[in-house]
């Protein structure tokens, strides 16, 4: 099954119907399976919160299945490489480098440069569709 990791950049296009939305949209429709960290629906919640879009994030969330924020992960997340992601992005990306190890990711969306170049440089393929 076809899986794509996605994060807050990218979703936030759609909720805040930004032009960059549909490419996103048709981006995710090419997999079968959406994936991310909890730690997304907060963010994502947050935004629609500043914007009073809350009521449109239950449904972008819908799609997507959501990863605890396990000890783990958080531990994890705390040495991650590289060094310059921040500090939330990086429990993004530990999530996503542990389904890509287990042989369950094949690709993560963002449009946030440090986290594309962290997830690069764990071997994860980058999405950042135009």
């Amino acid at each position: 099954m076809a899986t794509v990791y996605v994060d807050t950049s990218a979703l936030a296009r759609i909720l805040l119907d930004e032009p960059g939305a549909p490419a996103v949209e048709h981006g995710l429709g090419a997999y079968e399976r959406l994936v991310a960290s909890r730690l997304l629906q907060v963010e994502l919640r947050r935004v629609g919160l500043r914007r009073d879009l809350v009521d449109g994030v239950g449904e972008l969330l819908a799609e997507i299945a959501l990863i605890p924020c396990e000890e783990t992960i958080l531990s994890a997340a705390e040495t991650l490489p590289p060094s310059t992601i921040a500090t939330l992005d990086a429990v993004h990306l530990a999530t996503a480098v542990r389904l890509s190890e287990a042989g369950q990711l094949d690709a993560l969306m963002t449009y946030d440069k440090q986290l594309a170049a962290g997830a690069e440089e764990h071997g994860i393929v980058v999405l950042s569709p135009a």
